[in-house]
């Protein structure tokens, strides 16, 4: 709950029901969390899966504190970061990631894990992520591969092609 609600903080999201705590609902449409941001981070590759647990305390430890520095009072029913306004999550991360702070890098990179669920669906397959309606690549316009699956790209992005296709290029854009 407190790392969905630290990925909510770097990309908010609609909550999932009215009862979320996690999701502090400043956003329409998914943000990182319905973008899986969770299951990002806990994949081993990322080199984080490990260390998620230790985070999830570290970050309602500063949490407390921080409330306790402003005299804010939090629900005890919810972890103490999850129980912050998300005006006071997103102060909170801000400080965290502020230069200078002993544990920048921990909390950058899992601002990034957050971003990359959202933007790039790193986690998963792009079609499947198309088939599951991620929200990140719908959001960003992000092209859908044609009806035969394969991603083309009319347009391109410079307004001209860069090179000519080799001669032997197959239908499917594989080099012969």
């Amino acid at each position: 709950m407190t790392l969905e609600a630290f990925a909510d903080t770097i990309v908010p999201g609609e909550r999932r029901s009215p009862d979320d705590r996690a999701i502090a609902g400043v956003a329409s449409g998914g943000g990182a969390v319905a973008s899986g941001a969770i299951e990002l981070l806990e994949q081993p590759a990322g080199g984080i899966a490990d260390a998620l647990e230790g985070l999830a305390l570290t970050l309602n430890d500063h949490a407390e504190d921080y409330a306790e520095e402003r005299g804010l009072h939090l629900d005890d029913d919810v972890p103490a970061f999850v129980a912050l306004s998300y005006e006071h999550r997103a102060a909170l991360v801000q400080i965290l990631t502020t230069p200078g702070h002993p544990e920048k890098q921990l909390w950058v990179g899992l601002a990034l894990f957050s971003n990359m669920a959202f933007d790039s669906a790193a986690h998963m397959s792009t079609h499947d992520a198309f088939a599951a309606g991620h929200p990140g690549l719908l959001a960003i316009g992000y092209a859908r591969p044609d009806a035969d699956g394969l991603f083309r790209f009319p347009r391109f992005s410079y307004g001209r092609p860069l090179a000519s296709l080799h001669p032997d290029t197959t239908a499917t854009g594989s080099p012969a």
